[in-house]
């Protein structure tokens, strides 16, 4: 990981609401294929920090680098156009689209971007223990099954950075630690970047780096 530029590169980041600050003085560096977990108090900003590094939120100080792009610096469409093709987002609730089966979710990545490849969903689908499910609807599988089609959707177009807000906090601590060895097993074969931040310890336990998240910034815990 050495000798190559952060896929992602934060300095002095701070966000307020009015006169509240939210958090600020937040700088840090994830590599390329690190996988960085933050861990913080409810309530200090951790969600709110994870859409600030894709660009959905907006900050108050400090820059946001992604893949050498600043984000401060891009228009809303370019922001938007580079998100699609370099982040992917595994989120607590899943977010998969009821009406469409199984196939069609993990598969949405690539329609966003124009593109079209079956074969691909269907490896995506063995990759992550979803074989043969394509035509299911989601309320035909179970929470850890969702978890995985979420994870196949974010990993389908090969992104650079990796995002993960609490992707095990719905689940049973067995099929949790199902849901991580996918997801880290998928991240590590496509060399992405990941940043995850989450309450459980053992998911953290299991990150390159853990850092610690607070209204004063960050410090490493590990």
């Amino acid at each position: 990981m050495t000798g190559t530029a952060p896929t992602l590169s934060v300095r002095n980041l701070a966000k307020r609401y009015g006169e509240a600050t939210v958090f600020a003085h937040v700088s840090l560096e994830v590599a390329t294929g690190e996988f960085v977990a933050i861990v913080g108090e409810s309530g200090v900003g951790k969600s709110t920090l994870l859409n600030c590094l894709a660009g959905l939120d907006t900050w108050d100080e400090g820059s946001v680098e992604l893949c050498g792009q600043d984000l401060s610096a891009l228009g809303d469409d370019q922001r938007a156009l580079l998100r699609r093709r370099s982040v992917g987002f595994v989120f607590q609730a899943f977010h998969v689209l009821p009406h469409l089966d199984v196939a069609q979710n993990i598969a949405l990545p690539l329609m966003l971007l124009q593109q079209r490849d079956e074969a691909r969903v269907e490896k995506m689908l063995g990759a992550v223990g979803l074989q043969g499910l394509g035509t299911r609807l989601p309320q035909q599988l179970s929470g850890g099954q969702l978890q995985r089609v979420a994870i196949a959707r974010a990993l389908i177009h090969k992104p650079a950075l990796l995002l993960a807000d609490e992707p095990t906090g719905n689940l049973d601590p067995a099929t949790a630690q199902k849901v991580m060895d996918v997801l880290l097993a998928q991240t590590r074969e496509h060399g992405a970047s990941l940043v995850l931040v989450t309450h459980s310890e053992a998911a953290a336990a299991r990150a390159d780096r853990v850092l610690l998240l607070t209204s004063e910034g960050v410090t490493t815990k590990r």
